[in-house]
């Protein structure tokens, strides 16, 4: 098929885009971006999300001082974007039911009405939303429009999901994120939640659960299988905590289940490892090729 020379691979690009530090950060894909950082707050100290080293912080955590707490970007953090945006500009913000970072966005395009700015709201977080923030930048890179970047992202976030599971309670209670993961465990002890991102919600949805961490990286796995069917062709973006181990046996299970098409390894974000803690991995999936690879 032949293609035309305005969408063709290193065409002008006609549009910029910027994202929120919800996503994380994969060598193989597209995520040179303009990044807007939460807060994180350790009793009287802040820092930004993406200004502190991971290890810093789980060794903060663990270190029995003031846990940390985060805070959404203000929307002075957006509107500096904004204002030197030279091209229509495409922001991507992690879901608006586990954060108000959204909300900021689109009180910042209130404040420079000027800017050509869209707002869109990836509806889920992690590793999910950088498979959305890597379908805005290869839109971009091919010199397609915003609405071909916003088909893609809404496609790949319709046909991805997104699963986490913790070794210990103790870092959402502390940050009060509990909440429905709590109540579907119905205050049993010594559990593993398995976590996904309800679609229709937006919000985090227990799964499953397991007796033990090494059963819970099992468990994670096999909800691929149930929502794909077994021997189904995966591309997937793990997400690693303190120890790598984790991530790769999760990757084995999946190995024993699918052909994995693509695979990738990020270190979590700050903002989400103050959540989870050290022990924790989480991974984002979707069946065969990325849409624009199709014929």
């Amino acid at each position: 098929m032949t293609q035309d020379a305005s969408s063709a691979p290193g065409a002008a690009p006609k549009f910029d885009v910027l994202t929120d530090d919800g996503f994380d950060l994969y060598q193989d894909l597209m995520h040179d971006v303009p990044v807007v950082p939460f807060g994180l707050h350790f009793g009287e100290e802040t820092f930004e999300s993406n200004g502190m080293p991971l290890e810093e912080l789980f060794r903060r955590l663990e270190s029995g001082g003031p846990h940390p707490s985060t805070s959404q970007p203000n929307p002075e953090a957006f509107a500096v974007h904004y204002r030197q945006a030279t091209r229509p500009l495409l922001v991507i913000t992690l879901s608006s039911a586990l954060s108000g970072s959204y909300n900021s966005a689109m009180q910042a395009k209130a404040m420079v009405p000027e800017a050509d700015v869209t707002v869109h709201d990836a509806g889920t977080l992690s590793a999910a939303q950088s498979f959305q923030l890597h379908a805005a930048l290869t839109a971009r890179a091919r010199g397609e429009s915003i609405e071909t970047a916003l088909t893609w992202m809404k496609q790949v976030h319709e046909e991805t999901e997104l699963f986490f599971t913790l070794d210990t309670l103790t870092y959402l209670r502390r940050g009060g994120r509990i909440g429905r993961v709590a109540a579907a465990l119905g205050g049993v002890l010594n559990v593993r939640p398995v976590v996904t991102v309800d679609k229709s919600t937006a919000a985090y949805e227990t799964v499953g659960r397991a007796r033990s961490w090494s059963k819970a990286r099992e468990v994670i796995a096999q909800q691929s299988t149930k929502r794909f069917g077994a021997g189904t062709p995966l591309r997937v973006g793990l997400v690693q905590g303190f120890d790598a181990e984790d991530v790769n046996a999760v990757l084995g299970h999946l190995q024993a289940e699918h052909p994995i098409v693509w695979h990738g390894v990020a270190k979590v974000g700050s903002a989400l490892a103050i959540h989870t803690g050290p022990k924790a991995v989480a991974y984002a999936v979707a069946p065969h090729d990325w849409p624009w690879d199709r014929t």
